[in-house]
């Protein structure tokens, strides 16, 4: 009797690799950030990554020219803004706090899917928006909604920005390949790293010293340190990837989109490991009800690149 392979275990398996590596990876935000500028980071980031994506265009025949100059175009301002904003609040706040801001994306992906292209939600949806909204205000906190705290509004608004991409990969990019999409990606964050550093240097302003200067700084001479945990922030972001995309190729959608909400307890896990913070009941609440929010949306949602809260 053949026995029928159930993917689904082996998709999580690569997903939970990749919530601990990004989870990893991103708590020593804080460690580049006493350093040297966003803007440095990311452009130094994105050139180690080019590098590596070239070595692998051969042994792995990789396609990086886009079908659609403009939708790739596109697609890589809305995700490069989400991510400045995203490693813009890594240097001000806990990573489990920004993740659950970036995890807000299929909320918001389901209101741009609404009011701009008119796609119809069910009642479970409705639900799952405000379960979602509900898990945000209880993460940010008082302080926050009340305007005292603009920087725990930014990871929010990244993931507004990465629902615009993710909404983008469906309507503007849906012929092209999965490389050419990763190296947009990448190439968008380095671009925005660039004018930022281009403006920092013509018209500089003051900075803070540490991580309170991180968005402020311009160019530096940094030190191997720098190098050293830019390569491993390169290198485990294309790992990373590889690991999701390959998730996605093996499995349904939707059964792999509810698993990514394992970064959230990985990240504060790593922020726990790592520097001992903690979160509050009300924010790990927060967090909670966020995942199942988008597990909600998942699991209603039919096959496609929108589903996926990182993708």
């Amino acid at each position: 009797m053949k026995t029928t392979f159930d993917p689904v275990p082996r998709a999580a398996l690569l997903v939970l690799t990749f919530a601990t590596v990004i989870g990893f990876t991103d708590n020593y935000v804080r460690v580049i950030a006493a350093e040297v500028g966003l803007w440095q980071f990311h452009v130094t980031r994105t050139l180690m990554i080019l590098v590596m994506l070239a070595a692998l265009i051969r042994p792995m025949g990789l396609v990086l020219r886009p079908r659609r100059w403009g939708g790739v175009l596109g697609r890589s301002a809305l995700h490069g803004t989400a991510m400045m904003i995203y490693f813009g609040a890594l240097g001000f706040l806990p990573v489990a706090v920004v993740a659950a801001g970036l995890f807000t994306a299929p909320i918001f992906v389901l209101l741009i899917s609404r009011f701009v292209y008119g796609h119809r939600i069910g009642i479970v949806r409705v639900v799952a928006v405000a379960l979602g909204f509900a898990g945000v205000a209880m993460v940010l906190g008082r302080e926050a909604l009340e305007g005292a705290s603009l920087a725990a509004l930014m990871p929010v608004v990244a993931g507004a920005f990465y629902a615009m991409g993710n909404v983008a990969t469906r309507e503007w990019c849906a012929e092209e390949t999965t490389e050419t999409l990763t190296l947009g990606f990448f190439a968008g964050i380095g671009a925005f790293g660039l004018l930022g550093l281009v403006a920092l240097t013509l018209f500089p302003v003051p900075v803070a010293d540490g991580a309170a200067g991180f968005v402020a700084r311009g160019w530096v001479w940094p030190s191997a340190s720098f190098y050293g945990w830019t390569f491993v922030q390169a290198a485990g972001s294309l790992v990373g990837v590889a690991l999701l995309m390959r998730a996605y190729q093996i499995a349904e959608a939707s059964r792999v989109a509810v698993f990514e909400y394992l970064a959230l307890p990985l990240a504060a896990f790593w922020g726990w490991l790592l520097w001992q913070e903690q979160l509050s009941g009300q924010a790990a609440l927060g967090m909670v009800l966020i995942a199942s929010a988008g597990a909600m949306i998942a699991l209603r949602g039919r096959q496609s690149p929108e589903v996926s809260p990182t993708a």
